[in-house]
């Protein structure tokens, strides 16, 4: 299946709804830890970008639950990164530190 035949995954949120633009997933022990970049198409929030840091079960199913990350999986994750530029990009924004 080429990339353009895949149905893009939607969200809807109170202010708005779109579909994920990038999505970065690790599989850990107890959950499936993800940071997905949203993009808006409708709603207040129309034309706007938003990241989620979120997890989903390991049967697929997203949690409405705070992501807790273990630490040892923290360069799985940063190594799947790699792979969303645009996620990268922006992270690397969060964690500039200035002296």
């Amino acid at each position: 299946m080429t990339k353009s035949n895949i149905e893009k995954k939607k969200f809807s949120l109170i202010w708005g709804s779109g579909f994920i633009e990038e999505e970065v997933q690790i599989v850990s022990r107890y959950h499936v830890p993800t940071i997905q970049l949203l993009k808006f198409t409708e709603g207040e929030a129309k034309g706007s970008q938003e990241i989620r840091f979120c997890h989903y079960g390991h049967e697929g199913r997203f949690q409405r639950s705070p992501l807790i990350l273990d630490l040892k999986d923290i360069t799985k994750l940063s190594k799947a990164l790699e792979k969303t530029p645009k996620l990268k990009k922006i992270l690397k924004q969060l964690v500039k530190i200035k002296n």
